[in-house]
């Protein structure tokens, strides 16, 4: 087992680790929308905070050697359902190929930091 943060992935605000690699699975833990270099929580442009989450997780797929291409399972958590078409639109264009994982999209009452969306995923070379 591994356990891994890229320099380019903001500072886990909890106990816990930003990736895992056991027996060639990658398991990710959930990305919210921080800024890397400047921690910034992106708020009020759900598109822009959905990219972010989705940039925090490719960085972290990237330093182990993983793409987009290579998640099995997303798990995406929202606060506001209504925005679902919104973070589909931001979400999408990152699997340049259209293989898209799995993925179950979940509405909650509140997400750490007061984030209007986190992503986490599963990834395994393909």
């Amino acid at each position: 087992m591994s356990c891994t943060q890229e320099l380019t992935t903001p500072k886990p605000i909890a106990p816990y680790t930003p990736a895992v690699m056991v027996n060639g699975t990658l398991y990710l833990s959930g990305q919210i929308p921080r800024v890397p270099e400047t921690e910034e929580l992106i708020k009020g442009d759900i598109k822009k905070a959905t990219g972010q989450c989705m940039k925090n997780l490719g960085a972290l797929l990237r330093q182990n050697n993983l793409d987009y291409e290579d998640l099995v399972m997303v798990n995406i958590y929202m606060t506001n359902m209504d925005n679902y078409k919104a973070i589909n639109e931001a979400y999408a264009p990152f699997f340049k190929n259209k293989k898209f994982p799995a993925r179950a999209a979940i509405q909650v009452v509140r997400l750490p930091m007061d984030a209007e969306v986190e992503i986490s995923g599963i990834a395994v070379k393909r």
